[in-house]
């Protein structure tokens, strides 16, 4: 019976942390005062097409680089075993054929995780560079932020939208991934 209520007691807490951890990561919202946009890939499907979420970031950074023609954005993913080409290509060449300048995005194509993600697009820029706006999935930025945070790295963010068809799936595992990387830092 203590036992019982012991689980009770900690799925809860578990719970209503991670809820509003999920909550806490909308915010601040991007107003365009950093130089730099980080946009976080997603699974990349075969034909080198991008996912609905990686679209969905997408079509968000694009919205973001038009109200803010200044900000330049970095794409970052590498390629999955299962991908045709590395998440920072295909969503590079999203953005251009959507009417995106070239010159206006860096591409990062080495990382195969959100710690990955920044560390490496962090590589591109220059060293004095200590405020980023990230751009991902409303689930995924409380995790971006948590890392960037670890990295001393002041962030505010551009959330994009979770397709509906796997928005509870990834919530749910998003929760077990906050706990992992706020006691392991990645």
């Amino acid at each position: 019976m203590i036992g019982g209520g012991i689980v009770v007691v900690v799925g809860l807490t578990f719970w209503v942390v991670t809820t509003r951890w999920l909550s806490d990561g909308a915010e601040p919202k991007a107003d365009g005062s950093n130089e730099y946009a980080l946009v976080l890939g997603a699974k990349v499907k075969k034909g080198s097409v991008p996912s609905k979420s990686l679209s969905y970031r997408l079509d968000a950074a694009l919205q973001y680089a038009q109200q803010y023609p200044h900000v330049k954005l970095i794409v970052s993913g590498g390629q999955g075993p299962d991908e045709d080409a590395t998440e920072g290509s295909v969503m590079q060449a999203y953005l251009v054929e959507h009417g995106l300048s070239p010159e206006r995005i860096i591409i990062e194509g080495k990382a195969t995780n959100t710690y990955e993600n920044i560390v490496y697009s962090l590589k591109l820029l220059d060293a004095d560079i200590s405020a980023l706006t990230i751009i991902s999935s409303d689930y995924h930025l409380a995790r971006a932020k948590m890392l960037a945070n670890r990295l001393d790295l002041k962030v505010d963010v551009v959330t994009a939208k979770t397709p509906k068809i796997i928005e509870a799936k990834v919530r749910f595992r998003e929760r077990f991934a906050l706990v992992k990387s706020y006691i392991l830092g990645r």
